[in-house]
């Protein structure tokens, strides 16, 4: 009985991704660019849209998007006496999306989230480190939505192997998804 039930879930698991699909399907290049970005899938890509809109367009800039999620740390100040550091309440499901996505993104091998974060970590604590890289993924998000443009690893240690990798990778989730995948013509960054 169990495992007809959890059948039955994954069922239901699936028609609602094809349903989340055919709702986006206007929105596929958004999806498909954030996707690319390390620590991102389309499933976090979809619910990205889905919080901000395909463009991004009611945030003027990176900096009101970090702000209304949550991201910049805030600043209580009484008679030179400075009383938290804590950030500002914002939208839980994206900032807990971002920071999932910061986990992941810096445990991809080569990319430049894992540099950053090796960098940033010699002089502040983990969690500290983890919130920076989220809010750096914030400001890409808000770049590749407004701007329209493309995620370009700058990493050290990308090959045109790992690169094929991920796009295969990437197509196939895609596809899962509902969407309609081209091959992939991305070139990897020279060095």
């Amino acid at each position: 009985m169990e495992l007809q039930y959890l059948q039955f879930l994954e069922q239901q698991m699936s028609e609602l991704d094809q349903e989340i699909a055919k709702v986006l399907a206007a929105h596929a290049h958004s999806v498909e660019r954030l996707a690319e970005v390390p620590g991102l899938g389309v499933d976090s890509a979809q619910q990205i849209i889905a919080e901000t809109g395909p463009t991004a367009a009611v945030f003027p800039t990176e900096k009101n998007l970090a702000s209304w999620i949550g991201f910049c740390p805030g600043e209580e100040v009484s008679a030179e006496q400075e009383h938290s550091k804590r950030s500002p309440s914002g939208n839980r499901n994206l900032r807990r999306l971002l920071n999932q996505a910061a986990h992941a993104a810096v445990k991809m091998k080569g990319s430049i989230f894992e540099v950053t974060f090796q960098r940033l970590k010699t002089r502040m604590p983990y969690k500290k480190a983890i919130w920076a890289i989220a809010h750096r993924l914030c400001r890409l998000v808000w770049k590749i939505l407004h701007e329209g443009v493309r995620y370009q690893e700058r990493g050290t240690e990308v090959s045109a192997k790992a690169m094929q990798r991920r796009l295969a990778r990437m197509a196939r989730a895609l596809t899962q998804a509902g969407y309609r995948v081209q091959s992939p013509t991305l070139q990897p960054a020279r060095s």
